[in-house]
């Protein structure tokens, strides 16, 4: 599974770069805040939200710590989707 940083999401979105990135946490967490940007589909509801997710060369997978995020990824890639990247550390390691 390909994976990213946390450091690197961050330095890639000052620079500019236009980033799909989808966050796989519950409502309550996403409240407390989320990636600038960011698509919210928790989880349980990925199946029936597919079309929601960008057909992108690279789609990066946030959760809290990167547990969830990484099933994500196994998820939509037995779906077909390419290009999944994994955020290790998730929105724990993401400092404002």
């Amino acid at each position: 599974m390909d994976t990213i940083l946390p450091s690197d999401v961050k330095d890639r979105l000052s620079r500019g770069e236009k980033l799909a990135i989808i966050d796989v946490r519950e409502d309550e967490e996403v409240a407390e805040g989320m990636i600038a940007g960011a698509i919210h589909i928790p989880l349980g509801q990925l199946p029936e939200r597919l079309s929601e997710i960008p057909q992108a060369d690279e789609v990066i997978l946030v959760c809290r710590s990167g547990n969830r995020s990484g099933r994500a990824v196994g998820f939509l890639e037995a779906q077909g989707y390419k290009g999944l990247k994994n955020m290790t550390g998730g929105m724990l390691e993401w400092e404002d």
